[in-house]
């Protein structure tokens, strides 16, 4: 399964597009966030990425979950998000 990193600079069109291009050709994305505004920008790029699908008859399921990370020989808690089209 692809695994994309959203940061809190991302831009939550990009991502959505991503998002879409991948739920495309595979049943499942996996979207790996650290931090709140990461977060933020990640909820909107969902809305935006459902946006794109509803229209196909389409709606987007996603199943969040805490993931230990390494950074740096520091541990972190990210936030994953499996994203799957249905």
């Amino acid at each position: 399964m692809e695994t994309l990193k959203v940061s809190s600079k991302s831009n939550p069109n990009n991502v959505a597009g991503a998002i879409t291009n991948i739920l495309k050709e595979k049943d499942k994305v996996e979207v790996q966030v650290i931090g709140a505004g990461a977060l933020n920008q990640l909820v909107k790029a969902i809305i935006i990425a459902r946006g794109f699908v509803a229209p196909l008859g389409k709606n987007i399921v996603c199943i969040p979950s805490f993931n230990d990370i390494k950074i740096n020989d520091e541990e972190k808690t990210a936030i994953k998000m499996i994203i799957e089209l249905r």
